[in-house]
């Protein structure tokens, strides 16, 4: 495949592979699903960045392992494809597991991942990224709800997500992996 600098070039019938992905130039973000291009939102509103900010800060301020904000690939370890074809931009991850790091971004299941929802992307967050993200062993997956002012934690079992109980705003959020973690849920939509 040849340097891509046109979103428009692309045959979206064809599966590529991460070495494709990495021949794309051009400023349109974009996420590889099973193969699969699919377009992101090329800019994210203020009440999207805001509470990213948010969680990141009390992520960094928290924990002692690393944190990364979209835009930044996360290359998922999918058992049905023969190479890697997925990749994804979470919109917070963190990955414990520094061997799991290198100059492209993460080869493996981040421990969390966090996704915030928009009107635009809320069943891509809550169905397909969901699926991927267990297939893939990641330990934990925070849905955050802005419009409802709520955040829904999965934690892998036995390859299954369980879901515990949305947390809303007078209430805290809690972490299986990380049991230390105590964050006030109100505190994540500060700004709004």
């Amino acid at each position: 495949m040849e340097v891509v600098t046109n979103f428009s070039a692309f045959d979206f019938t064809k599966r590529y592979s991460f070495s494709d992905y990495l021949k794309y130039e051009f400023t349109k973000r974009v996420e590889l699903l099973r193969g699969f291009i699919h377009k992101m939102s090329s800019a994210l509103n203020r009440r999207h960045q805001t509470v990213s900010q948010n969680i990141n800060k009390f992520f960094l301020n928290t924990v002692n392992c690393a944190v990364f904000v979209a835009p930044f690939d996360v290359r998922l370890p999918i058992a049905s494809a023969k190479k890697q074809t997925t990749v994804v931009q979470p919109d917070i991850c963190i990955i414990c597991d520094a061997n799991k790091l290198d100059d492209l971004g993460c080869n493996g299941a981040p421990d969390l991942i966090v996704e915030i929802l928009s009107p635009k992307n809320s069943k891509y967050d809550t169905n397909t990224k969901f699926n991927l993200y267990q297939e893939a062993d990641v330990n934990e997956y925070w849905i955050v709800d802005i419009e409802q002012k709520m955040i829904l934690v999965y934690t892998l079992q036995n390859g299954v997500y369980i879901g515990l109980k949305p947390a809303s705003e007078d209430e805290y959020v809690k972490s299986i992996a990380f049991p230390h973690f105590k964050l006030a849920v109100a505190d994540v939509f500060v700004g709004l």
